[in-house]
């Protein structure tokens, strides 16, 4: 028999070996006070599927669709049935899960091959509604999700007939002895990830038709048992497309094309053309600041850069400045941060910590009071920050705006009309920055944002001796919840958003990222967290960042950054 302890309830039962996670639940399923329907479970803080089954003394702790595990095993398994419909009724039809947006999923559907896999048929409302009752049909059968485990070389026999180049190409280059691959019916997918045990489980979602494509919605985060409140994001929309459009012309849509570029010894060209492409961005915008500057009604004098977590602000900024001197102007960077609030005045968050991330934490009337001055002409003494006592001091420290100067303005809250409500928008360039992945594993397996920025942040954190992975992770549902709160709401309002996200990043990443996140204990909570990272980044092939230019976004996160933060 086996002792496992549910951590949801802290007490332990004994089981024969060979149970399923589903047996141990109903046993504990009384006592467990989740909210909502449980969908899948950690063991020894690894996720595992209700399926799993136990062959040792585990820790085990079920999880709802709130939790990111749970949500993720959900929002899969939703893809799975998607995918099976739109197979049932066009047979040879290409369906690619592509990005978030609007708080679901971006798919991109061609019920007939064109020239090239995306290209074909445009997507109908009939055809959407087609697939949409074909889903439900299959949620009604309450289809069991069937997980068999095979030799490498088996799975990609599996996919190799059935024509899935893109799952082939990323087993193939992922250095795997075993993986997994799942039943529907007689539909055959990869996840990287646990699905919930049936269709049955999966009561909330909808689709609908969105641009060329398809929207899968899903799930809200807090409330799973309503639908996410659609944000629509058309710009949003516009720079994953023109992502996708260079990546199609580069050949590289998911991460077996990222790996076997690599193989070639194509990671140089790679890093060259992306790094170009975003210089390309940004010339592109420093001219449009020129152009608007010397406008004769209204010209542009105040640049506002905002973005998530690092998305790359800092050396977004330091590049704009570059260009903007290019063309002749004299950008002058203002901090908000110098206007941070005396900490004894800083808002809390629910557990008494000081909550930096909010709004209130700025002296945004007087930051506007001030940039109302400056735009008027006149000269201004600013603060300056003393992060060492927690107060704002006056240093002397005066700033006048001369004729040949745009003050160039870079945080949080940037976009935040609260901070500018004193400046005339027409006075005022905004612009949006974050790295939105456009590179998947396979077609229907889509890199999050947040995985790519939360990688990032780890390094840097880590690097720079602030925190470890696992304070890092510790901190990010906290983080993630801030720029829901005080960033997304605005982004759609930016003249410009740009995208600091590489092809070849992950590759770059996984060198800086392994060894770190494998210092994470396998006791505490944020294992689960790092595990799944780990996991994920070993699906690309590590090359070495020593060809990333010092000027790269890459190095404010990697080291070896030629500017100065």
């Amino acid at each position: 028999m086996l002792h496992i302890r549910c951590k949801n309830t802290n007490t332990t039962k004994s089981f024969p070996e060979g149970c399923s996670l589903l047996d141990v639940y109903q046993e504990f399923q009384d006592d467990i006070k989740l909210p909502y329907p449980v969908v899948s479970a950690k063991v020894n803080n690894v996720s595992q599927g209700l399926k799993f089954r136990l062959f040792q003394n585990r820790d085990v702790e079920f999880l709802d669709a709130r939790e990111g595990s749970g949500h993720r095993a959900y929002v899969r398994s939703l893809s799975f049935v998607l995918y099976k419909a739109t197979q049932d009724l066009f047979p040879g039809s290409k369906l690619f899960i592509e990005h978030s947006l609007c708080r679901g999923y971006y798919c991109n559907f061609r019920p007939t091959p064109g020239p090239t896999p995306r290209e074909g048929r445009a997507v109908t409302d009939e055809m959407v509604e087609r697939i949409r009752t074909r889903m439900q049909e299959i949620i009604d059968l309450d289809m069991p999700f069937r997980r068999t485990e095979a030799t490498n070389e088996e799975a990609i026999r599996v996919f190799t007939d059935r024509g899935f180049s893109d799952k082939v190409k990323l087993l193939e280059t992922s250095g795997q002895i075993y993986s997994d691959y799942y039943m529907l019916g007689d539909t055959v997918d990869y996840y990287y990830g646990p699905l919930v045990p049936s269709a049955g489980y999966l009561k909330v979602w909808a689709l609908e038709r969105y641009e060329e494509g398809m929207l899968l919605r899903v799930p809200d985060w807090n409330n799973p048992t309503k639908l996410a409140e659609k944000v629509d994001q058309p710009k949003t929309f516009g720079m994953f497309a023109e992502k996708t459009k260079w990546d199609i012309i580069m050949r590289l849509s998911n991460a077996g094309d990222v790996n076997k570029a690599i193989m070639r010894g194509h990671a140089s060209e790679l890093i060259q053309v992306s790094e170009a492409l975003q210089e390309k961005k940004i010339v592109q915008i420093a001219e449009e600041i020129d152009r608007r500057f010397h406008r004769k009604k209204n010209p542009v004098r105040l640049v506002l850069i905002t973005g998530p977590s690092s998305s790359g602000k800092s050396t977004f900024c330091k590049r704009l400045s570059v260009q903007l001197l290019a063309c002749g102007l004299r950008p002058i960077s203002f901090s908000t941060d110098d206007y941070f609030v005396n900490r004894v005045d800083t808002p809390k968050l629910p557990n008494g910590d000081y909550d930096f991330d909010n709004v209130e934490a700025v002296d945004y009337r007087l930051l506007g009071e001030h940039l109302s001055k400056l735009m008027k002409g006149d000269t201004v003494e600013v603060p300056e920050y003393n992060f060492v006592t927690g107060k704002r001091e006056y240093n002397g420290k005066r700033l006048k705006l001369s004729g040949d100067t745009v003050l160039i303005i870079e945080g949080i809250h940037a976009l935040n009309p609260l901070l500018t409500k004193g400046v005339s928008d027409s006075l005022k360039y905004k612009v949006y920055i974050s790295a939105l992945t456009s590179i998947s594993l396979d077609d229907h397996n889509w890199i999050p944002v947040r995985d790519n920025r939360l990688l990032r942040r780890i390094i840097r954190d880590y690097n720079k001796g602030a925190f470890t992975a696992q304070q890092t992770i510790s901190q990010w549902k906290n983080v993630c919840e801030a720029e829901e709160q005080w960033i997304f709401p605005y982004q759609e309002t930016a003249d410009v958003m740009f995208n600091s996200a590489l092809n070849i990043e992950f590759a770059v990443l996984r060198i800086h990222a392994e060894l770190i996140l494998s210092s994470v204990p396998k006791n505490c909570p944020e294992y689960s967290e790092a595990h799944r990272l780990l996991k994920f980044i070993h699906y690309f092939l590590p090359i070495s960042d020593k060809e990333i230019p010092p000027t790269s976004i890459m190095r404010e996160f990697v080291g070896g950054s030629s500017f100065k933060y």
